[in-house]
């Protein structure tokens, strides 16, 4: 080989060499890939109490909303305002229900499951309050006084005679006729209690109204359902109520406590000895009572 030869040789090697450098320094020189990080479980958020939703509307249109805390298989449910503005107490024992167990959920046993409905008559609460929604008492023009015309509904109907019970047309209130509606379940608050009722198929019912200082137990056709008046002893007893087992002050038709015992399911009608007051204490101490009576926790 010559020398020129060797020349050319060695400055192709070097000239190819310095193309691979190049090359290497364009496209960069391949990197260990990191360790990626282990995936953290994130841990399923505590629910949030209470589950408000609306269960329907009342002759004008306001809404009838329920307050759910728990979700426990056994379930409880409180109404208040089935007379409005006339028993506003009522309405206003249920808001101080729920407000007591937002702040106090663990009061709830994990098998139990509490439904409120604050106000089953919104228009005849309004009528007193201005409001068919949440209100407090200086909302009352003049908590001395009753408004009968606010126990009724829109339509001049007390709700409390149209449920599918011994319905009638027309019923007694104090002595007083009163409408019944066209046909069980023809307004639309008991409508909206009756099918709620129906979708959650709950293990008892209470009912607050004012006043007389008693816990009257629920009958139909068929008398009175042993557990409801162990419902009624357990809430009377433990808010210092009277039990009534049976109501015979005058003829009851069409109430929603006596349809509930015609499907089955326990009621009681808790009568505060007030109308201008919730009587909180005792019934705090009646509602968490029945509350016990039907968890199966050891406390």
């Amino acid at each position: 080989m010559s020398k020129r030869t060797t020349i050319i040789l060695l400055g192709l090697l070097i000239a190819a060499l310095a193309g691979a450098l190049v090359l290497s320094q364009q496209l960069g020189t391949p990197t260990a890939k990191a360790p990626q990080p282990e995936p953290v479980a994130t841990p399923e958020p505590e629910p949030t109490w209470p589950e408000v939703s609306t269960i329907g509307s009342s002759v004008e249109g306001r809404e009838i909303s329920v307050h759910q805390f728990g979700a426990g298989d056994k379930h409880l449910l409180f109404v208040g305002g089935i007379h409005g503005g006339y028993e506003w107490n009522s309405s206003l024992l249920a808001w101080q229900f729920i407000d007591y167990l937002t702040v106090n959920p663990d009061v709830v046993p994990d098998d139990i499951t509490i439904s409120i409905i604050p106000t089953l008559n919104p228009d005849g609460l309004a009528l007193v309050t201005g409001t068919g929604g949440r209100f407090d008492i200086r909302d009352v023009p003049d908590p001395s006084t009753r408004v009968a015309a606010a126990r009724m509904n829109t339509n001049g109907v007390d709700l409390n005679r149209n449920f599918d019970c011994k319905w009638e047309p027309e019923s007694t209130w104090r002595g007083n006729i009163v409408s019944a509606g066209t046909a069980p379940f023809s307004e639309p608050e008991a409508a909206a209690l009756r099918d709620y009722v129906s979708d959650t198929n709950p293990s008892a019912a209470v009912f607050w109204h004012s006043q007389a200082n008693n816990v009257y137990a629920s009958e139909c056709e068929d008398g009175v359902l042993p557990a409801t008046l162990t419902l009624m002893e357990n809430y009377a007893t433990a808010g210092d109520y009277g039990a009534v087992p049976s109501f015979d002050a005058y003829p009851i038709t069409g109430d929603a406590e006596g349809w509930l015992a015609s499907i089955g399911i326990p009621a009681v009608t808790v009568e505060l000895e007030s109308f201008q007051d919730i009587e909180w204490e005792r019934n705090l101490h009646g509602t968490m009572a029945v509350i016990d009576s039907y968890s199966n926790i050891a406390k």
